[in-house]
């Protein structure tokens, strides 16, 4: 399974800018005006992770398959955007599908380039997005939870446990809180959470857009930024959107020798998708054989039977057993065999809970 990003912001910032970069495309018009966005881009990238080289080199594998995370560029928020300002209501739709908010924050000074607000105050932008998407949410649940409560009332379970989480949503939103604040206190209130697709139930990722001579250290404004991630429980890295922009049209070969002028060991990529894995709490497995090595998403705490259904839910269906080694034993034993000889390969249940770098091998009957 891969994971989707919306990636989102005031007008200006960077936001697309980024997203051409990461996405190693120019699908997203980045234009130094508002709204020159205005449906929702979509890039695939594949995550970049050396132990899928190793481990394809020491299987003889002849193809490499990285796993693959989505991004969406959703056009700039502006203040109001709760009301449809700016076609706002069509860019708050767009979140509601993601899994995780990348909010990018312009941490640079620029004359030439205008911001919607006239200063540079990245507390101020994620404070003016973060209070649009908490106004659509509240609007929502005032609407949705006394029919809940009314259904609730008449014996409907389902009503009673969404009501009772979204209520609790609810409060929060009016005192001026984001829903993921929410206390879910079993799976049924989790799921019932979920279900509603609230704008600040995403976990959220701040990206500090700074100057290319801010990108190895970051500045002043993206300290604020990560303070403030900090304090929410949310995460933050530093990007120049200037630099990753430039990397994408330069030969591949060329690129660690420029990070290294800048004082960078890796892209803005590297980093996003490192934070957004810590976000969504997400670890990788892999698969080893001839034809291919391949490297495949499931979250933590996921079973052998749903490490399985990742591939095909005919796998987790019919589930036998699966037989896993850690990647750095792999490696050290050069491969299957060696592991094996050195009583490193393991069959496990059902039961077993899938490790970050795992090898794994499905039995299954359909």
């Amino acid at each position: 399974m891969g994971f989707k990003c919306g990636i989102v912001g005031l007008p200006n910032v960077g936001k697309s800018t980024l997203f051409n970069a990461l996405t190693e495309t120019q699908a997203a018009q980045a234009a130094n005006y508002p709204f020159c966005t205005i449906e929702p881009n979509v890039g695939n990238v594949a995550v970049p992770d050396p132990r899928l080289q190793s481990i394809a080199k020491i299987g003889g594998s002849q193809k490499i398959i990285e796993t693959q995370l989505s991004f969406v560029d959703i056009a700039g928020l502006v203040r109001g955007a709760s009301k449809g300002e700016g076609l706002g209501n069509q860019f708050l739709a767009n979140i509601r599908e993601v899994d995780a908010v990348v909010h990018v924050l312009r941490c640079f000074v620029d004359d030439d380039i205008q911001h919607v607000d006239n200063k540079i105050d990245p507390i101020s932008d994620a404070d003016t997005v973060e209070t649009e998407l908490m106004l659509a949410d509240l609007e929502s649940l005032e609407k949705r939870v006394p029919n809940l409560q009314k259904k609730a009332a008449q014996g409907d379970k389902e009503s009673k446990t969404a009501a009772a989480v979204l209520g609790k949503a609810l409060d929060l939103l009016r005192e001026g809180k984001p829903a993921r604040l929410t206390v879910r206190n079993d799976a049924e209130e989790e799921k019932a959470f979920q279900q509603a697709q609230l704008l600040t139930s995403k976990p959220v990722l701040y990206v500090c857009n700074v100057d290319e001579g801010s990108a190895a250290t970051g500045n002043d404004l993206s300290a604020k930024v990560f303070e403030k991630a900090k304090a929410e429980g949310a995460e933050a890295v530093v990007v120049s959107a200037a630099i990753e922009a430039d990397i994408v049209t330069m030969p591949v070969e060329d690129r660690a020798e420029f990070l290294a002028d800048l004082g960078l060991t890796e892209t803005g990529l590297a980093r996003v998708i490192r934070a957004g894995y810590e976000l969504l709490h997400l670890i990788t497995f892999f698969t080893v054989g001839p034809k291919e090595a391949r490297a495949w998403t499931v979250h933590k705490g996921a079973t052998a039977p749903n490490a399985a259904g990742a591939i095909h839910t005919d796998f987790e269906k019919g589930f036998i057993r699966a037989e896993t080694m850690a990647y750095q034993d792999y490696v050290d034993h050069n491969g299957e065999a060696g592991a094996k000889e050195a009583g490193k390969w393991r069959s496990e249940g059902k039961d077993y809970l899938v490790k970050d770098g795992d090898i794994m091998l499905f039995r299954f009957n359909v």
